[in-house]
């Protein structure tokens, strides 16, 4: 009798295959779940050899097994992988005597301690969408047959796996949302971030001077229009100092804007690197700053001034660069900041009169 040939790889093999790659199960550690189960179908059939045994793409391997030497077979060389496809859903799958099968004779199968595999029965495992997955199988080297309550209880172990698997898949799925989850939750906080961060640098640059780093005009003007700036200056003493860059316009006709603007940064650098944390400075116009010295007397602020001069004298740059300062102070209750500034804009007027590289202060 010439055997029949194999049946062919069903058309809908890849999607079976995806559904089989869903539970994890292939190529993963051993279970004491799964070892359970093939314990205990070979003591219920009373059989050496047990397995339960998942339907690869061109293998045949065991998740869990007892009395089965190999942890693989070919597919060709598996019982599984030839009944499975004509298999229904409750029904076992039972090979009395594999020795006088003309389909399976021929593969020389054997148990672990070498005998010949003569009897074959497993309970098919499906997916909720039908797709075989494998078997949970057991294996004597003598002819047999099962009796019904063992093949009854061979079925139910087929079916309790069979929620193994779909509990397995569930645990995977949500892992699986989870992660993505978390990996969206991080995704939004790093959106969030970057768009804070964004909105930072945008304020920044809203309000900063560019070139030197400093507040600017526009951020000057908010200055003027907070209720907690106008409140902060009016209740205790305070200094306006206005700086201005000497002879700015030949520097720039002489040593050309890039090194204008390195004169101006050098300006900005001393009167950051000589005020406080909570002093303000502001680039006021092209080459002229505001210092706004909150709770501080004109003789402190003087000093403060001297410092600011010195810096600029002593920068390092290819020309000689001066300032001119003039500065006023302001009394809680008796002047406003117009007209502070007013005063310190003329005492910036006297120091340039007077010769430039110098510090006035209005004493009225």
């Amino acid at each position: 009798m010439v055997p029949d040939p194999p049946p062919p790889t069903p058309a809908d093999e890849a999607a079976r295959l995806l559904a089989l790659d869903a539970y994890g199960l292939l190529d993963s550690v051993a279970e004491s779940a799964y070892d359970d189960i093939v314990r205990l179908a070979a003591t219920l059939c009373d059989t050496p050899g047990a397995a339960l045994a998942l339907l690869d793409r061109e293998r045949v391997w065991f998740k869990a097994r007892v009395g089965v030497a190999p942890s693989e077979l070919p597919r060709s060389h598996s019982i599984c992988a030839e009944l499975i496809w004509q298999s229904q859903s409750g029904r076992l799958l039972t090979i009395d005597d594999v020795g006088g099968d003309p389909r399976f004779a021929p593969l020389g199968l054997s148990l672990e301690d070498g005998r010949a595999l003569r009897f074959y029965a497993g309970a098919p495992l499906w997916t909720p969408d039908g797709h075989p997955l494998g078997t949970v199988c057991v294996l004597d080297a003598v002819p047999r047959r099962l009796r019904p309550a063992q093949a009854e209880g061979l079925a139910a172990l087929g079916r309790q796996t069979q929620h193994l698997f779909e509990l397995r898949r569930y645990a995977l799925e949500q892992r699986r949302l989870l992660s993505e989850r978390e990996a969206f939750a991080l995704q939004m906080e790093s959106a969030q971030a970057d768009l804070l961060r964004r909105n930072e640098q945008l304020q920044h640059s809203a309000s900063h001077d560019a070139l030197t780093g400093l507040l600017n005009r526009s951020a000057l003007a908010q200055l003027q229009g907070s209720p907690d700036t106008v409140h902060r200056l009016g209740r205790a003493a305070y200094t306006l100092m206005l700086i201005d860059v000497d002879h700015f316009k030949q520097v720039n006709d002489r040593h050309g804007h890039l090194l204008g603007d390195r004169a101006l940064r050098a300006v900005a650098d001393a009167v950051a690197a000589s005020i406080r944390d909570d002093d303000v400075a502001i680039r006021y116009g092209g080459e002229e700053f505001l210092v706004v010295l909150p709770g501080t007397r004109l003789a402190d602020a003087a000093e403060v001034g001297e410092r600011i001069r010195r810096r600029v004298a002593r920068s390092s740059l290819p020309f000689a660069l001066t300032v001119s300062i003039g500065m006023a102070a302001g009394e809680p209750g008796r002047d406003g900041p117009e007209q502070v500034f007013d005063r310190a804009d003329q005492a910036l007027y006297r120091a340039k009169a007077g010769g430039r590289d110098r510090l006035v202060a209005d004493e009225g």
